[in-house]
């Protein structure tokens, strides 16, 4: 009977049709999240800077994990569950290239006349191609053996294959002769340095030496996470709008079968979008591995499915929407690690994406999907 009431009441009935409920929900939490941050910034507003920063840092670097997925449900409809392991491989490519081939020396060792900072830079530079490459082999290789056979299969065939590549990667990985089970300590490319910034000025922190107590802390590892990401984000961006390769990728997201008619090599294409995803992840593997220099044959699991919250939070198939949802995911980590417990952090960044997707189920910059000519 209430029932029956309650549909025949056009208050109620609007408030159900336009979702009010879930509506007022989240600008009841959005104000509380908004009240909490004011007030731990007033409690201490250089530490929250503090926080602020370092979110950034990890932010960045789940945009670039966050880019493959966005880029190959865009084109095939998969989520890759195996992508955080491939970043995972990344960062361990890295290692072996520092760890055993002296990659970031090389041009040192070559040229020894040359100053430091640029020999460094291009062997740093030349470490993240090699493990952008070897991301980019290997995703190439799990798209043609595990993906391609099952192009027209239902897709839930392909989600349990992703999954199955990801375990596979992760425990082949763990054998004593591949990457093993153990912790693994990451050798750093660079040597950190640390700036302060204080009322007394912006100064290099001495070795060994605490800080002011009213100061932020800025590495150098931060801007070379900053500047990378920013510098590999514009290349994407610039290779899917500008160039004949990103307008065959769009066109094949798109319309397959159309894309096909107009010549366009739609398998080829989606071996190409694999392979450009993983550069990136292996590019992030080795920024996460500076940022946080511990290796282990799982590492790739919980920074995967943050990148793929921080996709789907910015719009799953929209370059700008991962950016914006992974920084957003980064910030909403360590500010809770930092203000609620360390913990809820996981729990924050899921949170998001439910009370996000309750109001825009398309994420932020995602678009509705349209129906083909």
């Amino acid at each position: 009977m209430n029932a029956s009431v309650a549909q025949k009441n056009p208050l109620v009935e609007a408030v159900i049709r336009r979702g009010l409920l879930g509506k007022g929900f989240l600008v009841a939490l959005a104000i509380l999240a908004l009240w909490k941050l004011a007030s731990s910034f007033m409690a201490g507003p250089t530490v929250f800077t503090q926080q602020v920063v370092n979110g950034l840092q990890l932010g960045f670097v789940y945009a670039l994990i966050a880019l493959g997925y966005t880029m190959v449900y865009g084109i095939v409809r998969l989520i890759n569950f195996a992508h955080g392991d491939v970043f995972m491989v990344g960062a361990f490519a890295s290692y072996f290239a520092i760890a055993r081939w002296d990659l970031n020396l090389w041009l040192s060792k070559v040229f020894p006349t040359l100053p430091f900072w640029l020999s460094n830079a291009i062997g740093v530079i030349t470490v993240i191609l090699v493990s952008m490459v070897t991301c980019a082999l290997l995703a190439f290789i799990i798209e043609r053996v595990a993906y391609k056979p099952l192009r027209n299969a239902p897709r839930i065939s392909a989600l349990i294959t992703a999954i199955g590549v990801s375990f596979f990667l992760e425990y082949f990985g763990a054998l004593p002769f591949v990457f093993t089970s153990n912790f693994i300590t990451y050798e750093r490319p660079i040597n950190v340095i640390n700036w302060v910034i204080s009322s007394q000025g912006v100064y290099v922190l001495p070795a060994g030496e605490a800080p002011p107590p009213t100061s932020i802390i800025f590495s150098n590892i931060s801007l070379y996470i900053i500047i990378v990401s920013l510098v590999l984000l514009f290349f994407l961006n610039y290779l899917v709008q500008n160039t004949r390769i990103g307008k065959a990728m769009r066109a094949t997201a798109y319309d397959k079968p159309t894309a096909r008619l107009m010549g366009i090599n739609v398998d080829g294409i989606i071996s190409v979008t694999f392979a450009v995803g993983a550069s990136l992840a292996g590019a992030a593997g080795v920024l996460y591995a500076t940022a946080f220099p511990q290796l282990y044959f799982v590492m790739g699991i919980i920074p995967g499915l943050k990148a793929f919250v921080a996709a789907v939070l910015g719009g799953i198939g929209s370059i700008p929407g991962a950016l914006v949802g992974s920084l957003i995911i980064g910030e909403a980590e360590v500010l809770s690690a930092a203000y609620i417990s360390t913990p809820m952090r996981d729990a924050v960044a899921f949170s998001i994406l439910v009370l996000v997707l309750l109001v825009r189920p398309t994420g932020l910059f995602g678009e509705p999907s349209r129906e083909k000519a």
